[in-house]
Protein backbone atom coordinates (compact mmCIF):
# COMPACT_ATOMS: atom_id res chain seq x y z
CA UNK A 1 0.00 0.00 0.00
CA UNK A 2 1.14 3.54 -0.77
CA UNK A 3 0.74 4.88 2.66
CA UNK A 4 2.43 9.00 3.35
CA UNK A 5 3.04 10.15 6.63
CA UNK A 6 2.36 14.02 7.39
CA UNK A 7 4.02 14.68 10.62
CA UNK A 8 7.00 12.43 11.26
CA UNK A 9 7.56 13.25 14.61
CA UNK A 10 8.14 10.79 17.12
CA UNK A 11 5.08 8.83 16.37
CA UNK A 12 4.79 9.63 13.01
CA UNK A 13 8.43 8.11 12.60
CA UNK A 14 7.38 5.04 14.31
CA UNK A 15 4.36 4.57 12.18
CA UNK A 16 6.93 5.28 9.42
CA UNK A 17 9.07 2.47 10.67
CA UNK A 18 6.68 -0.08 11.49
CA UNK A 19 4.94 0.12 8.04
CA UNK A 20 7.91 0.46 6.07
CA UNK A 21 9.59 -2.78 7.32
CA UNK A 22 6.23 -4.30 5.85
CA UNK A 23 6.92 -4.08 2.39
CA UNK A 24 4.52 -0.72 2.09
CA UNK A 25 5.98 2.60 0.25
CA UNK A 26 5.90 4.79 2.68
CA UNK A 27 6.38 8.55 2.38
CA UNK A 28 7.20 10.47 5.55
CA UNK A 29 6.52 14.43 4.79
CA UNK A 30 7.71 16.85 7.45
CA UNK A 31 8.91 20.47 7.73
CA UNK A 32 11.83 19.37 10.24
CA UNK A 33 14.44 19.65 7.64
CA UNK A 34 17.70 17.93 9.95
CA UNK A 35 14.92 14.91 10.47
CA UNK A 36 14.58 14.70 6.67
CA UNK A 37 17.96 14.81 5.81
CA UNK A 38 18.93 12.40 8.35
CA UNK A 39 16.55 10.09 7.39
CA UNK A 40 17.60 10.41 3.74
CA UNK A 41 21.20 9.90 4.43
CA UNK A 42 21.36 7.50 7.19
CA UNK A 43 18.01 5.34 7.75
CA UNK A 44 15.22 5.85 9.92
CA UNK A 45 16.34 4.61 13.74
CA UNK A 46 13.21 3.48 16.03
CA UNK A 47 14.80 2.07 19.23
CA UNK A 48 13.05 0.85 22.70
CA UNK A 49 10.22 -1.10 23.20
CA UNK A 50 10.44 -2.97 19.99
CA UNK A 51 14.40 -2.97 19.58
CA UNK A 52 16.41 -0.80 17.88
CA UNK A 53 15.87 -0.92 13.95
CA UNK A 54 17.11 1.23 10.97
CA UNK A 55 14.93 1.08 8.15
CA UNK A 56 16.40 2.40 4.51
CA UNK A 57 13.47 2.27 2.58
CA UNK A 58 11.28 5.43 3.73
CA UNK A 59 11.29 8.12 1.18
CA UNK A 60 11.20 11.61 2.66
CA UNK A 61 9.33 15.13 1.33
CA UNK A 62 8.61 18.64 3.24
CA UNK A 63 6.16 19.02 0.77
CA UNK A 64 2.87 17.78 1.44
CA UNK A 65 1.72 17.84 -2.86
CA UNK A 66 3.95 14.70 -2.88
CA UNK A 67 0.80 12.70 -0.71
CA UNK A 68 -1.13 13.29 -3.73
CA UNK A 69 -2.55 10.40 -5.62
CA UNK A 70 -1.05 7.69 -1.99
CA UNK A 71 -3.82 4.84 -0.78
CA UNK A 72 -3.74 6.05 2.77
CA UNK A 73 -2.70 9.37 4.11
CA UNK A 74 -1.50 9.26 7.59
CA UNK A 75 -2.41 12.73 9.45
CA UNK A 76 -0.36 12.90 12.44
CA UNK A 77 0.66 16.00 13.41
CA UNK A 78 -0.03 17.77 16.11
CA UNK A 79 -4.01 18.93 16.98
CA UNK A 80 -2.89 22.35 15.44
CA UNK A 81 -2.06 21.00 12.66
CA UNK A 82 -5.13 19.30 11.54
CA UNK A 83 -6.52 21.99 9.69
CA UNK A 84 -3.48 23.05 7.75
CA UNK A 85 -2.70 20.09 6.82
CA UNK A 86 -6.70 18.67 5.43
CA UNK A 87 -6.85 22.25 3.77
CA UNK A 88 -3.84 21.55 1.77
CA UNK A 89 -5.04 17.78 0.82
CA UNK A 90 -8.92 18.83 -0.07
CA UNK A 91 -6.89 20.50 -2.79
CA UNK A 92 -4.87 17.07 -4.18
CA UNK A 93 -5.87 14.06 -2.62
CA UNK A 94 -8.41 11.61 -5.08
CA UNK A 95 -11.79 10.65 -4.22
CA UNK A 96 -10.51 7.18 -3.06
CA UNK A 97 -7.61 7.90 -0.72
CA UNK A 98 -8.03 7.19 2.87
CA UNK A 99 -7.42 9.67 5.59
CA UNK A 100 -6.40 8.37 9.06
CA UNK A 101 -5.99 10.80 11.67
CA UNK A 102 -4.45 10.15 14.96
CA UNK A 103 -3.83 12.80 17.53
CA UNK A 104 -4.24 13.34 20.81
CA UNK A 105 -7.11 15.69 22.43
CA UNK A 106 -10.47 15.97 20.82
CA UNK A 107 -12.08 17.18 17.14
CA UNK A 108 -9.23 16.24 14.97
CA UNK A 109 -12.02 14.42 12.55
CA UNK A 110 -14.40 18.16 13.10
CA UNK A 111 -11.21 19.89 12.05
CA UNK A 112 -11.11 17.73 9.15
CA UNK A 113 -14.71 17.80 7.84
CA UNK A 114 -14.54 21.43 7.64
CA UNK A 115 -12.44 20.84 4.59
CA UNK A 116 -13.72 17.86 2.91
CA UNK A 117 -16.50 14.91 2.88
CA UNK A 118 -16.21 12.80 6.05
CA UNK A 119 -17.20 9.63 3.75
CA UNK A 120 -13.20 8.76 3.81
CA UNK A 121 -12.30 9.93 7.10
CA UNK A 122 -11.38 7.13 9.65
CA UNK A 123 -9.53 8.35 13.25
CA UNK A 124 -7.15 6.46 15.15
CA UNK A 125 -5.90 6.49 18.80
CA UNK A 126 -2.46 4.82 20.12
CA UNK A 127 -2.14 4.02 23.16
CA UNK A 128 0.64 3.66 25.38
CA UNK A 129 3.51 4.05 23.19
CA UNK A 130 5.94 6.69 25.55
CA UNK A 131 7.28 7.98 22.41
CA UNK A 132 9.91 10.74 21.80
CA UNK A 133 12.13 12.24 19.50
CA UNK A 134 16.23 11.55 20.64
CA UNK A 135 17.35 13.44 17.47
CA UNK A 136 17.15 13.68 13.69
CA UNK A 137 16.17 10.47 12.33
CA UNK A 138 15.87 8.93 15.67
CA UNK A 139 12.82 8.04 17.26
CA UNK A 140 12.35 6.35 20.76
CA UNK A 141 9.73 4.38 22.43
CA UNK A 142 9.07 3.00 26.31
CA UNK A 143 6.02 0.80 25.47
CA UNK A 144 3.32 0.05 22.44
CA UNK A 145 0.29 -0.80 23.80
CA UNK A 146 -2.41 -0.39 20.67
CA UNK A 147 -3.56 1.04 17.55
CA UNK A 148 -7.23 2.12 17.73
CA UNK A 149 -9.44 2.46 14.45
CA UNK A 150 -12.82 3.33 13.40
CA UNK A 151 -14.55 4.81 10.81
CA UNK A 152 -15.50 8.26 12.03
CA UNK A 153 -19.38 8.02 10.41
CA UNK A 154 -19.12 4.48 12.37
CA UNK A 155 -19.77 0.85 11.79
CA UNK A 156 -17.20 -1.99 10.69
CA UNK A 157 -16.34 -1.78 7.40
CA UNK A 158 -14.30 -4.13 4.77
CA UNK A 159 -11.88 -0.87 4.05
CA UNK A 160 -11.60 -0.79 8.03
CA UNK A 161 -10.67 -4.04 8.33
CA UNK A 162 -8.08 -4.15 5.65
CA UNK A 163 -6.40 -1.63 6.81
CA UNK A 164 -6.40 -3.01 10.20
CA UNK A 165 -4.75 -5.68 8.91
CA UNK A 166 -2.33 -3.79 6.89
CA UNK A 167 -0.58 -2.29 10.36
CA UNK A 168 -1.20 -5.62 12.32
CA UNK A 169 0.77 -7.22 9.72
CA UNK A 170 3.34 -4.04 10.58
CA UNK A 171 3.49 -5.56 14.14
CA UNK A 172 1.05 -3.29 15.56
CA UNK A 173 -1.24 -4.36 17.95
CA UNK A 174 -4.15 -2.57 15.97
CA UNK A 175 -7.96 -3.60 16.41
CA UNK A 176 -10.99 -1.79 14.90
CA UNK A 177 -13.77 -0.70 16.61
CA UNK A 178 -17.25 0.57 15.75
CA UNK A 179 -17.36 3.39 18.22
CA UNK A 180 -14.13 5.35 18.10
CA UNK A 181 -15.32 8.46 19.82
CA UNK A 182 -15.90 6.25 22.83
CA UNK A 183 -11.80 5.23 22.55
CA UNK A 184 -10.92 8.80 21.65
CA UNK A 185 -12.70 10.12 24.73
CA UNK A 186 -10.86 6.94 26.79
CA UNK A 187 -7.10 8.30 25.72
CA UNK A 188 -8.53 11.96 26.09
CA UNK A 189 -8.88 11.34 29.32
CA UNK A 190 -5.43 9.77 30.28
CA UNK A 191 -4.30 12.71 28.31
CA UNK A 192 -5.78 15.36 30.67
CA UNK A 193 -4.94 13.67 33.63
CA UNK A 194 -1.06 13.19 32.30
CA UNK A 195 -0.05 15.59 30.01
CA UNK A 196 -1.23 18.51 32.39
CA UNK A 197 0.17 17.69 35.45
CA UNK A 198 3.66 16.64 34.08
CA UNK A 199 3.89 19.70 32.18
CA UNK A 200 2.96 21.84 34.85
CA UNK A 201 5.58 19.95 37.31
CA UNK A 202 7.66 19.32 34.67
CA UNK A 203 8.01 15.35 35.77
CA UNK A 204 7.54 11.94 34.59
CA UNK A 205 4.15 10.07 35.25
CA UNK A 206 6.05 7.71 37.27
CA UNK A 207 7.14 11.04 39.52
CA UNK A 208 3.43 12.68 39.12
CA UNK A 209 2.02 9.34 40.56
CA UNK A 210 4.48 9.23 43.50
CA UNK A 211 3.61 12.89 45.06
CA UNK A 212 0.22 12.99 46.64
CA UNK A 213 -0.70 16.43 45.66
CA UNK A 214 0.95 16.32 42.22
CA UNK A 215 -1.45 13.00 41.56
CA UNK A 216 -4.04 15.02 43.32
CA UNK A 217 -4.08 17.63 40.37
CA UNK A 218 -3.64 14.69 37.54
CA UNK A 219 -7.27 13.33 39.47
CA UNK A 220 -8.71 16.34 39.48
CA UNK A 221 -8.35 17.29 35.96
CA UNK A 222 -9.27 13.49 34.95
CA UNK A 223 -12.67 13.41 37.04
CA UNK A 224 -13.23 16.81 34.95
CA UNK A 225 -13.08 15.02 31.81
CA UNK A 226 -14.85 12.67 32.69
CA UNK A 227 -17.45 14.50 33.79
CA UNK A 228 -17.70 16.10 30.48
CA UNK A 229 -18.01 12.92 28.52
CA UNK A 230 -20.92 11.67 30.64
CA UNK A 231 -22.80 14.86 29.96
CA UNK A 232 -21.90 14.28 25.92
CA UNK A 233 -23.13 10.43 26.54
CA UNK A 234 -20.05 8.67 25.97
CA UNK A 235 -20.59 5.21 26.29
CA UNK A 236 -17.42 4.61 28.82
CA UNK A 237 -15.90 0.89 29.37
CA UNK A 238 -14.71 2.10 32.97
CA UNK A 239 -16.50 3.00 35.64
CA UNK A 240 -13.89 4.10 38.36
CA UNK A 241 -11.86 7.09 36.48
CA UNK A 242 -9.00 7.37 39.02
CA UNK A 243 -8.31 3.66 38.91
CA UNK A 244 -8.66 3.66 34.91
CA UNK A 245 -5.72 6.18 34.76
CA UNK A 246 -3.59 4.83 37.18
CA UNK A 247 -3.33 1.42 34.99
CA UNK A 248 -2.62 3.75 32.48
CA UNK A 249 0.17 5.26 34.02
CA UNK A 250 2.06 2.17 35.73
CA UNK A 251 3.09 0.85 31.64
CA UNK A 252 4.45 4.26 31.02
CA UNK A 253 6.31 5.59 34.51
CA UNK A 254 9.21 7.11 33.20
CA UNK A 255 7.57 8.77 30.44
CA UNK A 256 7.88 12.60 29.49
CA UNK A 257 4.13 13.35 27.49
CA UNK A 258 4.64 15.33 24.23
CA UNK A 259 3.05 18.02 25.90
CA UNK A 260 5.94 18.10 28.73
CA UNK A 261 8.68 17.52 25.63
CA UNK A 262 7.18 20.87 23.93
CA UNK A 263 6.83 22.20 27.22
CA UNK A 264 10.53 21.59 27.74
CA UNK A 265 11.95 22.24 24.13
CA UNK A 266 9.74 25.87 24.59
CA UNK A 267 7.55 24.85 21.77
CA UNK A 268 3.76 25.41 21.52
CA UNK A 269 1.58 22.48 22.65
CA UNK A 270 -1.61 20.81 22.58
CA UNK A 271 -3.03 22.57 25.32
CA UNK A 272 -5.82 23.73 23.67
CA UNK A 273 -6.95 20.49 22.64
CA UNK A 274 -6.21 18.34 25.46
CA UNK A 275 -6.48 20.23 29.39
CA UNK A 276 -7.71 23.96 27.42
CA UNK A 277 -10.36 21.33 25.54
CA UNK A 278 -12.25 21.04 28.92
CA UNK A 279 -12.21 24.27 30.04
CA UNK A 280 -13.88 25.15 26.42
CA UNK A 281 -16.80 21.87 27.38
CA UNK A 282 -17.16 23.19 30.85
CA UNK A 283 -18.36 26.87 29.59
CA UNK A 284 -20.62 25.14 26.71
CA UNK A 285 -22.34 23.25 29.66
CA UNK A 286 -22.20 25.20 32.60
CA UNK A 287 -19.56 23.40 34.90
CA UNK A 288 -17.06 24.73 36.03
CA UNK A 289 -13.37 23.25 35.54
CA UNK A 290 -11.52 24.29 38.11
CA UNK A 291 -8.60 21.64 37.53
CA UNK A 292 -7.91 22.17 34.42
CA UNK A 293 -8.51 25.74 34.01
CA UNK A 294 -5.47 26.35 36.30
CA UNK A 295 -3.56 23.64 34.27
CA UNK A 296 -4.45 25.28 31.31
CA UNK A 297 -3.39 28.59 32.29
CA UNK A 298 -0.45 27.78 33.60
CA UNK A 299 0.99 26.38 30.35
CA UNK A 300 -0.64 29.53 28.43
CA UNK A 301 1.32 31.58 30.14
CA UNK A 302 4.73 29.87 30.21
CA UNK A 303 4.02 29.72 26.06
CA UNK A 304 3.49 33.43 26.04
CA UNK A 305 7.01 33.97 26.94
CA UNK A 306 8.62 31.79 23.70
CA UNK A 307 6.33 32.91 21.51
Amino acid sequence: MKIAIIGAGAMGSIYASFLAKSNNEVLAIDLWEDHINAIKNNGLRVSGFSGDNIVNNVKVSNNINDAKDYDLIVIATKASGVGPVASKLSEIISKESLILTIQNGLGAGERIASFMPTDNILLGVAQGFGASMKGPGHAHHNNMSMIRIGEMNGGITPRLNNLVKIWSDAGFNAKAFEDIEQLIWEKFICNVAWSGSCSVFRKTLGQVMGNEHMFNVAKGCALEARQMGDLKKVNFTFNDTVEYITEFGKKLLNSKPSMLQDVEANRLSEVDAINGMVVTLGKELGIETPYNKVVSSIIKAQEDEYK
